[in-house]
C-alpha cells in the first residue's frame, strides 16, 4: 500500500485547534476523505473521519448521544446511556476508516503531517490556491441552481399559465384559468396575495 496523493485544507487561524482537513489516496485507486489535523499536547496529529454515535429512545427514535431529549417524542433521555472509554469518558463517536495496528497509523499520520507542512509554507506564496475537492461549495452551488429554478416554476405556476403540448410547439403559453380576486385580510392559498 503506498499512499500517492495527500490534500490538505488548511483552516483560519482562529479556529482553536483544528488545523486542517484533508483527504489521502491510496495507490491512486482509493481515496479517504474528511480527516482532520489537530493541535495536540505534543505536537499536530491526525483524527480519523468519524461519525457521531446515537442509541434510540424508547419510542424508536435515533438521537446522538449527547442529546439531552428524544427528537421525536420529547422526552428527557438517561444522560450517562453512552459507552465509556477506558479513562472513563463517554464513548461519542466511532471512526469509519481507521489504521488498524500502530505501524500503519505512523506511515498515515507522517505522510499527511509532511504534506501539512508544504501546504502551510505553499500557502505563503503568492497566488496560492488550495487543491482540496470541496464537495460541499459544489453540493451548496447546486442546490442553489436547484432552489433558484423551483423558485421561477412555482411563480410561472401561480400566475395561471401552463405549458401543454400543443402551445409548447408553437413557443406560446394559454392561461390555465382566470386569477380569482381575493377579499382584502385572507390569504389565498400557494398565492402571494395577503
Amino acid at each position: 500500500m503506498v499512499i500517492t496523493e495527500v490534500r490538505i485544507k488548511l483552516m483560519d487561524e482562529n479556529n482553536e485547534r483544528l488545523q486542517a482537513f484533508c483527504s489521502i489516496t491510496f495507490d491512486d485507486c482509493f481515496v479517504i476523505r474528511d480527516l482532520k489535523i489537530i493541535e495536540g499536547a505534543k505536537g499536530s496529529f491526525v483524527a480519523m473521519p468519524s461519525r457521531k454515535l446515537t442509541d434510540r429512545c424508547q419510542c424508536g427514535c435515533k438521537n446522538h448521544l449527547r442529546a439531552r431529549f428524544c427528537n421525536q417524542c420529547g422526552s428527557r433521555l438517561d444522560e450517562n446511556r453512552g459507552l465509556r472509554a477506558t479513562d472513563g469518558r463517554a464513548k461519542l463517536h466511532a471512526d469509519i476508516a481507521h489504521p488498524i495496528n500502530s505501524t500503519c497509523r505512523e506511515y498515515i499520520q507522517n505522510a499527511i503531517i509532511k504534506a501539512f507542512q508544504e501546504e502551510r509554507e505553499r500557502s505563503k506564496q503568492p497566488g496560492y490556491v488550495c487543491r482540496y475537492d470541496d464537495y460541499d461549495a459544489e453540493y451548496e452551488a447546486e442546490s442553489y441552481t436547484q432552489i433558484v429554478t423551483e423558485m421561477a416554476a412555482a411563480r410561472k405556476a401561480s400566475e395561471g399559465y401552463r405549458t401543454d403540448d400543443a402551445h409548447e410547439q408553437r413557443g406560446t403559453h394559454a392561461p390555465t384559468e382566470t386569477p380569482q380576486p381575493t377579499a382584502p385580510g385572507k390569504r389565498k392559498f400557494g398565492s402571494g396575495i395577503l
